[in-house]
């Protein structure tokens, strides 16, 4: 395994973080957040782009795992 392939795998991991982080925050901002100065609806736009960002995020980070951790590297072979 070279230094890249290691380097590939901490960053889809480093992912993976991040869509529970976005997805958390989008989750928060949409259904807790309770300040006076924003209305319902901003606070549900805002929510709900974050959690579309982490969705996407999650598809992405699927498809770099799968690449990085499932598939044989050629110069393994």
């Amino acid at each position: 395994m070279n230094g890249n392939r290691l380097m590939q795998q901490v960053t889809a991991i480093f992912s993976a973080f991040m869509v529970i982080f976005y997805l958390g925050v989008g989750w928060y901002i949409a259904f807790y957040f309770d300040m006076s100065y924003l209305d319902k609806p901003v606070k549900v736009i805002m929510g709900s782009a974050f959690i579309f960002y982490g969705l996407y995020r999650a598809f992405r980070t699927y498809v770099k795992i799968v690449e990085v951790f499932f598939t044989k590297d050629e110069d393994d072979e």
